[in-house]
């Protein structure tokens, strides 16, 4: 009988191993209260990474995430900073809050996100975990639109669209760098400011579990390359006819030092013995701007092109998720937002109704793949991407594409499918009803 039980038990393992995914086979049970690292970079191009394709810039450390975890090719943000940020801390349509457009650098103060108890960072918090927020917010200047309201126990960073890099000035002339609720005056670039503050941050949270925000603002304008000292002629856009104009080798400067940061927060996490308990994630919050490599998508940032929208993202967590893998899922930074709080098992209360999915099924390879349906407004641009298919409304103007084929939206198909067009476009008019509706209920 031992011996049958023994072969029985044997077999048993055999199947179980069968069943799971070839690299999970052999790891140790993941811990259920894992550390996540979650690092945003600021209006950088979805071709501006080396595993994205880049040809002239070097990015080994967000390349070494790819290759220890898995690429999304389909992952999408919202045009401009201010919206993608809102969907993240919100886990729902931005539009749903009043928060379509970036706040203005100059003026608007008295806009912002309120609080509402069902942050990510809140129900974070309430499930016992640090959380911190170093670098950019962009989501209020106000005390009440502030970090520390929605949830985060430390801010170190800069409550702007953007900041000069060495005054840490705002584009009105304010000092715009906190510790918390308090103005500091450290002396830095800010891309460095960033990365010492959340390897400190780490360093002191090492023994508890914790969720990081990483928010660079490189390589938005101001272009300030690291090492050379300067003061901006002015926090505000920067284009091509500007004297002295910004070059690409600048915005390659700036995002090669970003690069370098997330690299000695990888270093830190391994020093520590956390790299195997840490869901890394990386992103950025919406299209390059016009010194970006977007390719090989049509157009750029505050478009709802797929130059506009569609942005890097990088999944890592040893142990947990495949290396070495690409995944096309299509997936939005609200998907985020489900996911982080699916893998530290927080709960969400039902008035949170997160709009987002949790992504980590289907990219640890238990789950198949979903087909999703996602929506974009800004200014006189309105789309839907359902499946492969992608309707863009540019005012009256309807374009097409089906982005299988066609990922450079080279190949307009109204024409030819006017049958999708009449399925997709009252998609598109239901959805605005749903979220117009909320956002005037609630008085913003």
């Amino acid at each position: 009988m031992r011996g049958c039980r023994n072969a029985l038990v044997a077999a048993g393992i055999a199947c179980l191993a069968a069943a799971s995914p070839a690299w999970a086979q052999g790891q140790p049970a993941t811990p259920q209260r894992p550390n996540v690292v979650l690092i945003i970079t600021d209006d950088v191009g979805y071709g501006d990474f080396g595993s994205y394709g880049a040809p002239d810039i070097k990015t080994p450390n967000v390349d070494r995430l790819a290759r220890e975890g898995v690429k999304l090719t389909d992952f999408y943000a919202a045009p401009t900073c201010t919206p993608t940020r809102a969907s993240l801390i919100t886990g729902r349509y931005q539009q749903r809050v009043a928060l379509e457009e970036a706040l203005p650098s100059v003026g608007g103060r008295d806009r912002g996100l309120l609080p509402t108890g069902r942050s990510l960072p809140q129900l974070l918090k309430n499930n016992k975990y640090a959380t911190g927020l170093i670098g950019k917010w962009h989501l209020g200047w106000k005390p009440e639109f502030g970090p520390n309201e929605h949830g985060f126990d430390y801010f170190f960073g800069f409550k702007s669209g953007a900041i000069d890099f060495y005054t840490h000035e705002s584009a009105d002339g304010s000092h715009d760098l906190f510790e918390n609720t308090t103005p500091v005056h450290p002396d830095g670039y800010m891309t460095d400011l960033i990365t010492a503050h959340a390897v400190r941050f780490i360093e002191q949270h090492a023994a508890e579990p914790f969720f990081l925000d990483v928010s660079y603002n490189a390589a938005h304008w101001p272009f300030q390359v690291p090492d050379h000292y300067s003061k901006a002629a002015q926090v505000a856009y920067q284009g091509p006819l500007d004297n002295p104009s910004p070059t690409r080798a600048d915005y390659a400067a700036m995002l090669e030092r970003a690069d370098a940061g997330v690299g000695q927060i990888l270093q830190k996490l391994a020093a520590l013995g956390l790299e195997r308990n840490t869901l890394v994630i990386f992103t950025n919050d919406n299209g390059g701007e016009w010194l970006s490599r977007n390719a090989p998508l049509f157009n750029r940032k505050a478009t709802l092109w797929e130059g506009g929208i569609r942005v890097a993202s990088i999944f890592r967590w040893p142990g947990r998720l495949p290396a070495d893998k690409v995944s096309d899922q299509v997936g939005i930074f609200m998907d985020l937002t489900a996911s982080i709080l699916a893998a530290t098992n927080t709960p969400v209360p039902a008035e949170a109704r997160l709009e987002g999915v949790n992504l980590l099924p289907i990219l640890e390879g238990r789950s198949p793949q979903m087909t999703r349906t996602l929506f974009w407004r800004t200014q006189n641009q309105k789309a839907v991407r359902r499946g492969d298919w992608k309707l863009l409304a540019n005012g009256p103007l309807l374009f097409l594409f089906n982005l299988r084929d066609d990922i450079g939206e080279h190949t307009d198909l109204a024409a030819a499918r006017t049958d999708v067009i009449r399925e997709m476009r009252p998609l598109i008019t239901a959805w605005e009803t749903d979220v117009d509706a909320e956002r005037k209920g609630s008085g913003r």
